[in-house]
Order: structure tokens, then sequence, then C-alpha cells
């Protein structure tokens, strides 16, 4: 018996430094039948065939849904549009509308029209407006010279000294 154990004790597995037992462990024991792998096979052959048209399908989805939004959008428009029709079918709107935009009166009544007169005093810019007349201190001569030079000599395009296309349009 004593023979028998040193045998057994000879054939035990021994882990050798630096190998990973656990994972060949892991690995011998799957075990795959040909029916396994058949399905194996036929899953991969489905996601294959039916990928291109499941993103077809989202891509589908996604445009609905964006068009949808859109007809919701104009569909808001339409209401609002049918709501100023409806207001401009009623003739008192129509008769607001003109006392107000146009500054309509009926035969017999007197309109006045008051201004501001804050504004009135002031420039775009905000500085006052000056009510005596001013004379300008400035050679028309030079500057009109001073311009055709200038004109002859720069290299610019008359695009860009014309401010056409450019922030200084109007």
């Amino acid at each position: 018996m004593s023979k028998g154990k040193e045998q057994r004790a000879q054939r035990m597995p021994v882990a050798l430094p630096g190998t990973d037992d656990a994972s060949r462990h892991w690995l011998r024991s799957i075990r795959l039948s040909g029916f396994a792998i058949m399905t194996l096979g036929l899953l991969v052959l489905v996601v294959v065939v039916l990928a291109p048209s499941l993103k077809v399908l989202i891509e589908q989805q996604r445009e609905l849904a964006a068009l949808k939004a859109q007809v919701a959008e104009q569909q808001e428009k339409v209401d609002t549009l049918k709501e100023q029709k409806a207001r401009w079918d009623d003739p008192r709107y129509i008769e607001a509308q003109a006392r107000s935009r146009l500054y309509y009166v009926k035969p017999g009544e007197y309109s006045y029209l008051v201004i501001d007169d804050d504004k009135a005093d002031r420039a775009k810019d905000g500085a006052p407006i000056s009510r005596s007349i001013q004379a300008t201190q400035v050679d028309w001569v030079q500057a009109m010279l001073s311009s055709v030079v200038a004109a002859g000599l720069t290299e610019a395009t008359p695009e860009e000294l014309s401010g056409v296309g450019g922030e200084g349009a109007p």
C-alpha cells in the first residue's frame, strides 16, 4: 500500500510558478457539441443579416420623429394664421388696426399726434441736439484732394473700400 500511495503522489498535478491553473481549468471545462456550434453559427448569421436592417429601421424612426415634430410645428403655424384670419374677419378689429397703424379717423373726429419731446431733443447716438446753427471749419478742397490721392494709391479692392458685403454695409 505504501507503494500505491507513492504512485498517487507522483501523479498529482503540481502548480508551476508563473502559470494560471484557474484559467486552464476553465478553458478545459468548456465542451461544445455539434448542436451548440450550429446554434452559435445561426446566431452569428442572424446578427450579420439583421444588423443592417435594424440600422435602417432606427434611422427611419429618427427621421419619422423629426418629421412628426416638423408637422406639429407647421400645424401650430397654421392654427396661428387661422386665428389671425378670423380676427381680420371682424370689422371692429379692422377698424382698430386702421386707427392705430394708419391713423384713420371717422368723419367729424379730430386726430392729434403727440411727439415725445424727450426723444426729439436727442440725436441717434444720444448726444443732445444743438438749437443754434454752427459752422464747421473743414477745408473741403483739401479733404477731396486727399480722398482722390488715397483712392489712387490704395491696394484695397473696390468692395473693401465701399464696404459691400462687409460689416459696415447698410
